[in-house]
């Protein structure tokens, strides 16, 4: 009796079939058959909601928007799938890749991240911060907190330890210093901090 899963060849069978339906599927799209638009909607909406939801959290009111808009540069993009990677996995990419615009834009606004002279008064290093993210016993008062922060302070802390985007990366796509995003982050890392702290007193 094999307790290892399927063989190997099983596998490849079964990798071999999805990947020839995602391009049965692409093909139908691009011929503009209303019946895989409505399959290709159905398959992926689901994995489109819940990812956005958790990463615009608690901005639930942004996320039917950046639905459409996902699936609609997806459509438009069809012709550019070359079917190396699922189509699935290349769908999310470009969730992510509008997510990542959606932090930009907000993050972007100059009274939000500026040098600011004025430090954190907690301190609060961002492995400590890492941790809590990652015991899902804390999950529901990490997230009960998150949506008490400014928008400013939560997107750029779902940027850093969501999307795990270097704050380097961050200054580069948002026009502002790595120095500015750095203190950014510590001011909303202390703030978060005085909120757990707050929640867990109360």
């Amino acid at each position: 009796m094999n307790c290892l899963g399927p063989p190997a060849s099983d596998q490849l069978q079964t990798i071999n079939l999805t990947g020839s339906e995602d391009a049965a599927l692409v093909a139908a799209l691009l011929r503009k058959d209303r019946k895989a638009t409505a399959e290709f909607v159905a398959r992926y909406a689901d994995d489109l909601y819940n990812y956005l939801r958790s990463r615009l959290a608690p901005r639930h009111d942004q996320v039917d928007d950046l639905v459409q808009e996902v699936f609609l540069a997806a459509w438009e993009s069809l012709g550019n799938y070359r079917g190396t990677g699922s189509l699935q996995a290349w769908v999310m990419g470009i969730a992510r890749h509008k997510v990542e615009d959606y932090y930009r834009e907000r993050l972007r606004a100059p009274e939000s991240i500026e040098d600011s002279d004025q430090e954190p008064a907690a301190a609060v290093s961002g492995s400590d911060f890492n941790q809590l993210l990652e015991q899902d016993e804390l999950r529901k008062n990490t997230w009960r907190v998150m949506g008490g922060l400014s928008e400013q302070y939560r997107l750029a802390l779902i940027w850093r330890y969501w999307e795990k985007a270097s704050a380097r990366e961050m200054a580069l796509k948002t026009g502002k210093t790595e120095k500015a995003i750095e203190r950014l982050l510590a001011r909303a890392r202390a703030e978060f901090r005085e909120g757990w702290n707050h929640g867990q007193s109360s």
